[in-house]
């Protein structure tokens, strides 16, 4: 349980109480595009966090019901971390704080840590089916050990880890920061190359999805 407290009568400070010390949201934000995550997941993505914190930070989080610790299934009793109904309701949260930072994102030094799963937030915000005449198609962004599969489907896009039986139409790599463009219509995809964006496969199932610039 967390011993420091702001000790006021006030939502904000409660939930700063909660979620407020380094590492914690972004646990929450992890457990959110996995589901759910081995200690070791977590860490891998969170580079930066030590162990004992990371520790230290899941239990303050199950303490405050906003992570569940339980055994995986069918997985010889491995233990993963998932979010409670309660943790689940920050996604709302989380997605505000994405939308109000997303313009510090062009000026993050260089050398920072980038992880391809961290943009499924973000893309499942802003792409959309501009053609949902055309048949079904799937766009991977990264690859099985980091990434995140697009389906799009009759109107529909789902965002989500990547499904290792799924044969992508598409698949998409590239930095960081010129990808963050590309989700957000700020690089078309027919200029994603001049930007270090690779593109292999049907690139019109990618235009489909990435908004207009």
């Amino acid at each position: 349980m967390r011993v420091k407290s702001y000790r006021q009568v006030c939502g904000v400070a409660g939930a700063l109480d909660v979620i407020g010390d380094r590492w914690a949201l972004l646990v929450v934000r992890e457990l959110l595009i996995r589901r759910q995550a081995r200690f070791t997941e977590l860490q891998a993505g969170l580079p930066g966090v030590a162990p004992n914190l990371l520790t230290k930070r899941l239990r303050e989080l199950e303490a405050h019901d906003v992570v569940v610790r339980e055994a995986a299934r069918g997985a010889g009793g491995v233990t993963v971390y998932r979010l409670t109904p309660r943790g689940l309701e920050l996604d709302r949260v989380v997605r505000e704080l994405l939308a109000w930072g997303a313009p510090t994102v062009a000026a993050m030094p260089a050398g920072s840590a980038f992880q391809m799963h961290w943009l499924s937030l973000p893309a499942a915000t802003t792409l959309r089916d501009s053609r949902p005449q055309e048949p079904r198609v799937v766009v991977r962004f990264g690859d099985l050990a980091d990434g995140f599969d697009v389906i799009v489907d009759a109107g529909e896009v789902h965002v989500g880890p990547c499904d290792y039986d799924a044969i992508p139409d598409t698949v998409v790599t590239g930095p960081g920061r010129p990808l963050t463009r590309l989700i957000c219509g700020e690089v078309t995809v027919a200029g994603a190359a001049d930007e270090g964006i690779t593109v292999t496969g049907d690139r019109a199932a990618l235009e489909r999805v990435v908004p207009a610039a």
